[in-house]
């Protein structure tokens, strides 16, 4: 009998303001056949550290968070204060 935990990004999405959006899936599987998941969210803003974040979240980012999306969400940010 073999009990694995295994981790898994399973879904990303970027939004228009450049915020990613992403889910984690924690399985746990016993022999092969899975018994439990579990989901954790978390986002990232435009300005976000990526460091410690999942190489395929981070690989979105970089695509996504040009120059001119971290330009308007950092004064996006200022208008609101």
């Amino acid at each position: 009998m073999t009990i694995e935990k295994i981790k898994v990004v399973d879904q990303i999405t970027a939004t228009e303001s450049g915020t990613i959006l992403f889910r984690e899936a924690t399985r746990i599987v016993e022999d092969g056949v899975q018994l439990s998941e579990t989901y954790h969210r978390s986002s990232l803003a435009p300005d976000s550290d990526l460091t410690g974040v999942r190489a395929r979240v981070a690989a979105i980012a970089a695509v996504v968070w040009t120059p001119e999306v971290i330009a308007a969400y950092q004064a996006a940010q200022a208008e609101a204060l």
